[in-house]
């Protein structure tokens, strides 16, 4: 069979399933729902401007709301149009996002200003398929963004909607392997109402995020609880299915705390990574696997920790700080922080990449959540 032969298949073949999925009652109940019991009071509501949208959907990725609003109040406090993001400075930036986690978000957010003053004069496209060219935005995104903006019919499958719609329509399987994933896109795409689509894109990460919840669903208050598999079966807490678990990975790390004369050492991440582009602790060794039954060897690390202290001033007392464990999505770092008193502070040359930081303004400064509240700590 040829390849275009079998494409062709494939694609006739999606197009009888997603027209199983039709459910204009479904998009509907969804709309009326969110019309008297949804969220309207948010701030990124109050408005279809396209960058204030993008904005609030690119914080809203992966953490909460409550979380959100006051970032984003701060955001466009300091930047209010697209050009004026676009115009800060990396270290700007990263100082607004320091707390708010994924950090990869902060840099693709800056680079997405930038790209859309360069090639869109400040203006947002309105296609979901351009947007989603732009770094940082996802299909899901990308259609959100649309729809709040321009009234686009576009739809999206964020880990709320996918929720719904298993326990809604019963389906079985990891909602993030492909062969479901790509099915729940026809039936989300399906299942697009022909008008209000911002009330009903609305009403789905509302009705997700406050109703179908992902323990403890009001059922009792669900307008599709009639017609509610999940409800019917008595599986809510089955589905969707859970991703199958993985053994959770450790990493530790030593960091070096040196505070003299009121200012603290910290060190410039890379860009990628961890913490990309965010200042913090110098470590010695970098962030290193191991099990969790597992001791870091201080013995092994002083002599490097010294060497790295000397540059620095002339050393005369180290004691190690109470170890920290901080949780990542996909591990766990633990943490030893080393600190050292220096009597003389050397010249810094050739070493860029350091820098001494007031201990007056690390509340302020761009800094892993983690490290910033081990210096407040430190300075009280």
């Amino acid at each position: 069979m040829k390849p275009s032969t079998a494409k062709n298949q494939v694609q006739e073949k999606n197009k009888l399933l997603q027209a199983s999925y039709t459910d204009p009652q479904f998009s509907a109940a969804i709309i009326s729902w969110q019309k008297q019991h949804g969220r309207h009071a948010l701030p990124w509501q109050q408005t279809n401007d396209a960058y204030r949208v993008w904005l609030s959907e690119i914080m809203l990725q992966q953490t909460q709301v409550s979380a959100v609003i006051p970032y984003y109040q701060r955001f466009l406090q300091s930047f209010p149009t697209v050009f004026a993001l676009a115009a800060a400075s990396s270290e700007q930036v990263m100082e607004h996002w320091s707390g708010l986690g994924y950090y990869t978000r902060a840099r693709n957010l800056h680079q997405c200003a930038k790209l859309v003053v360069a090639q869109y004069q400040g203006q947002f496209p309105a296609d979901p398929a351009l947007l989603q060219q732009l770094p940082g935005i996802g299909r899901s995104t990308a259609a959100a963004i649309s729809a709040f903006s321009y009234g686009t019919l576009a739809a999206i499958l964020d880990g709320n909607v996918k929720r719904v719609f298993a326990r809604v329509f019963g389906i079985d399987g990891y909602p993030g392997s492909k062969p479901i994933e790509d099915a729940l896109w026809l039936r989300a795409e399906a299942l697009l109402p022909r008008q209000d689509i911002q009330a009903y894109t609305q009403g789905l990460m509302d009705f997700g995020a406050t109703l179908c919840t992902r323990s403890s669903p009001s059922c009792e208050r669900c307008p599709l609880q009639t017609r509610c598999l999940a409800y019917a079966q008595g599986r809510t807490a089955e589905l969707p299915v859970r991703k199958p678990k993985k053994l959770q990975k450790h990493k530790q790390a030593l960091m070096l705390v040196l505070i003299h004369e009121g200012q603290v050492l910290l060190e410039q991440r890379p860009d990628s990574g961890i913490w990309g582009g965010l200042l913090s602790l110098p470590e010695i060794g970098g962030m290193r696997d191991f099990q969790a039954a597992e001791v870091l060897a201080m013995s092994e690390q002083l002599p490097a920790a010294r060497h790295l202290f000397g540059q620095f001033g002339e050393l005369t007392e180290m004691l190690a700080l109470p170890d920290f464990t901080h949780v990542f999505t996909h591990f766990k770092l633990h943490v030893t922080p080393l600190r050292a008193q220096i009597s003389k502070r050397h010249a810094m040359v050739a070493e860029a990449r350091y820098v001494w930081a007031d201990m007056a303004t690390i509340q302020s400064a761009a800094l892993p959540a983690p490290i910033k509240a081990l210096l407040l700590s430190l300075a009280q």
